[in-house]
């Protein structure tokens, strides 16, 4: 993946270069002192992960990502921790906070090699995409798909053939799939809408499976079936 590192900080780059260096999956682009900068290589260069800090003069790191209409991947860096809650308003891949270890670093260099892997195969092959079991990149086809689960740090994709555990946010796998074929029917549950078996009050079947309605999406689940 190729990277940038935008951090108005000299030592804090050269951490980050250093750490950059040691992961073969990272190719280093250029870095950025100010986010003016990383705007105009944004402008110019294929970037497909940022790591970015937040407190910059002039232009803050949250700053930049609501300015930009079509942004990276993003790795947020900083010495506070009290930005995490506002960082994932975001949907920022991960947040680290300094100093950075290399085996935390590389956990969140996975996760967003993992959501590029995704994004890749989703826009490379239609109706179908790729995730990563047991080191192994298997194609799933989005016509096999029945639902899919939030559980704590996981999620797990459930489909005519099997079950398949992936690290993503909800809300990245979402925004993945099409909006015409799957919806979210709670915080926890996105559906295939065809198939769908019944519907009630406060749950959906599929097959045997009974599926909580969440009671901010019943309305636009009504809205998206075929009433007869």
């Amino acid at each position: 993946m190729n990277c940038i590192i935008v951090d108005d900080d000299p030592l804090s780059r050269q951490v980050l270069r250093d750490l950059v260096a040691k992961t073969d999956i990272l190719q280093l682009v250029t870095e950025c002192s100010t986010a003016v900068k990383a705007i105009n290589v944004l402008n110019k260069e294929r970037v497909d992960l940022m790591l970015l800090d937040i407190q910059m003069p002039e232009i803050s790191g949250f700053d930049l990502l609501s300015n930009l209409e079509r942004k990276p991947l993003v790795i947020l860096i900083t010495g506070h921790k009290e930005f995490a809650a506002k960082a994932f308003e975001y949907n920022v891949t991960d947040y680290l906070v300094k100093p950075i270890e290399f085996a935390r670093f590389s956990k969140a260099i996975q996760r967003a090699h993992d959501l590029f892997t995704l994004s890749s195969g989703a826009n490379t092959d239609g109706g179908s995409f790729y995730v990563k079991v047991s080191g192994s990149l298997v194609k799933l086809n989005e016509s096999d798909i029945l639902w899919i689960e939030a559980l704590e740090n996981y999620m797990t994709i459930n489909t005519l053939k099997d079950k398949y555990i992936v690290h993503f946010t909800m809300k990245s796998l979402q925004d993945k799939l099409p909006a015409d074929q799957f919806i979210r029917v709670h915080r926890s549950y996105i559906v295939r809408k065809d198939k769908i078996d019944s519907i009630s009050d406060d749950e959906i079947c599929i097959g045997e499976e009974r599926i909580p309605v969440g009671r901010t999406f019943k309305k636009e689940l009504n809205k998206s079936i075929n009433l007869l």
